[in-house]
């Protein structure tokens, strides 16, 4: 037998060719090896040049939103030419094809929005230009800070630091998650989440798999963390209730407490000036928990938020 030859795949795992898509894809990799005694050889990483990394001169929401980063990959397991597919699961939108499934979510990672250029959202020099093209973080500031003026964004975290280095904007607003995984996090100030909550399953890494691949999903499940799995479909749940997209500014934060799950959540209108926030508890497993909470904060918001959301009465 010749050694040089490579064994074929168990797996072929899809992933976006951005540095921190390729980081998260490593990471999922190294879990699977890791729990089922294999070689790194029997998971191959397949990158795939998604849309949304195309396009860096428009915000997402004008250009066909978060399906951008997911419709290569899911072209790919239709086809069969991947397994499944690495995630960031803030990136996905929140109804998905019929035939696929998520079949893990990693450890959540650090929730948390980073602050970079100033060290606080009160230090931030009055009238600033804050870097962004997520209505969630835009809508954000402009309710804590009314002064600032938003500038678009867009582009992987060493295009915006970039930006931010030739003057394009004064701050700016980075996950946490990601800047770790780059092992960037020295690069800002994290914002605390009783300020500042986070996006939707922001941190969580998710992989998808054919429905009807058991072989697949077995051995994802093997690395599914069931509390941050529990914990994100709550917060896609809440999203689909909200008939939440692209425009939408939706800030919400699920964790564990005791049996139960405790999700607060914010809706804002688009200039960030009103502010609708909630809290719920409920069972891990029960969705309709999150879908009453989407249903009580539209009741509680005015036409300037409702109109952002589909799920709006």
């Amino acid at each position: 037998m010749n050694d040089t030859v490579r064994p074929h795949p168990k797996l072929r795992l899809g992933t976006r060719r951005s540095p921190l898509a390729l980081a998260q894809a490593h990471e999922a990799r190294a879990r699977l090896c890791k729990v089922h005694g294999w070689d790194e050889s029997a998971v191959e990483l397949v990158p795939v040049v998604a849309s949304g990394d195309k396009v860096q001169d428009r915000p997402l929401a004008e250009i066909g939103g978060k399906a951008l980063w997911t419709k290569e990959l899911d072209e790919w397991l239709h086809d069969g030419r991947i397994d499944a597919a690495v995630h960031s699961m803030k990136d996905v939108e929140t109804l998905r094809p019929d035939f696929l499934v998520i079949a893990a979510i990693l450890p959540r990672a650090d929730v948390r929005d980073v602050l970079v250029g100033a060290e606080s959202l009160a230090a931030i020099p009055q009238g600033a230009r804050v870097g962004t093209s997520a209505p969630r973080r835009a809508a954000q500031m402009l309710h804590a800070r009314p002064d600032c003026t938003i500038v678009s964004f867009r582009g992987n975290v060493a295009t915006r630091m970039a930006k931010l280095a030739q003057g394009e904007a004064d701050v700016t607003l980075l996950a946490a998650a990601g800047l770790a995984r780059l092992g960037e996090s020295a690069s800002g100030h994290p914002l605390e989440v009783d300020e500042w909550l986070p996006a939707p399953a922001q941190g969580a890494i998710g992989i998808e798999c054919r429905a009807s691949d058991a072989q697949a999903r077995a051995w994802l499940a093997a690395i599914d963390h069931a509390p941050s799995h529990a914990a994100v479909l709550a917060e896609r749940a809440l999203l689909e209730g909200l008939g939440g997209t692209c425009h939408s500014p939706v800030a919400v934060l699920t964790e564990a407490d005791g049996n139960e799950l405790a999700m607060r959540a914010a809706i804002f209108s688009a200039d960030g000036a009103e502010r609708v926030i909630g809290e719920a508890r409920f069972a891990p497993d029960d969705l309709a928990g999150p879908k009453a909470l989407a249903v009580d904060l539209l009741a509680r918001s005015g036409p300037a938020v409702r109109s952002l959301f589909t799920g709006a009465p």
